[in-house]
């Protein structure tokens, strides 16, 4: 059995919340000095920085799994992993279709860069990615399974864009296993105010908008070996 030390909510600077230092292959990096075996990018609504981080990863023996951060109708947040870039880039192109289209403007909100495996710029994303698509909570189970992918609620313990603070409870046709928690601490006061959550595997990730927020080497995952596929058989 492996330990796989993680952190599977990374923003690139793409996301336009995320430091402009947060390039695909600076993450690669962090997560070197910080002795992790996978990490996941998960961008706002888009994998398109994700292909890059993969490749870098390699050299370092990283485990880099596609992913993207999506906005639900409803304003949810939801971590969509993906276990190979193919998929994920599918599932991005057809959320990109379901974003309400606002032009970006960089000096309010931030940049949106591209990278490519060189670690150099080539496009910037035009619309703004932080929006809410036009899939609903309910919907992302199956659309997501349809990508081979997962969906797991992300930090379910803040006070805006997830389960509770948005819907106010889990639908009770859900299908997901895993739950984040953006702090340990506040698990057990969830345990307690929300019936039911021991049941989910629960991951605690950084949500990193900046290098130095990237989880050090705390959190694992048992798995049988250091394949994507199994990795997300395990959340």
């Amino acid at each position: 059995m492996n330990k796989l030390y993680y952190d599977l909510h990374i923003h690139s600077c793409l996301s336009p919340c995320g430091d402009d230092d947060m390039t695909p292959a600076n993450i690669v990096g962090m997560a070197v000095v910080n002795n992790l075996d996978v990490i996941a990018i998960t961008d706002h609504n888009t994998c398109r920085n994700c292909g890059p981080a993969i490749e870098m990863a390699k050299e370092y023996g990283i485990i880099v799994i596609p992913g993207m951060e999506l906005c639900t109708s409803e304003e949810v947040h939801i971590l969509c992993l993906f276990s190979n870039l193919e998929n994920a880039m599918k599932f991005s192109d057809y959320v990109y279709s379901q974003l309400i289209k606002v032009k970006n403007n960089e000096e309010i909100f931030g940049k949106q860069e591209v990278y490519n495996n060189m670690d150099e710029i080539i496009d910037h994303e035009p619309y703004l990615l932080i929006n809410a698509s036009n899939i609903s909570f309910n919907q992302v189970d199956l659309l997501v399974k349809e990508y081979n992918g997962i969906m797991i609620p992300a930090h379910i313990d803040k006070n805006s864009n997830s389960v509770f603070s948005n819907l106010g409870f889990i639908p009770p046709e859900s299908k997901f296993n895993t739950i984040e928690f953006a702090s340990k601490e506040k698990i057990e006061e969830f345990y307690h105010q929300h019936k039911g959550l021991d049941k989910y595997n629960v991951i605690i990730n950084s949500d990193a908008h900046y290098l130095e927020n990237i989880n050090k080497r705390t959190n694992y995952i048992e798995c049988d070996s250091r394949d994507k596929e199994e990795i997300l058989r395990k959340l």
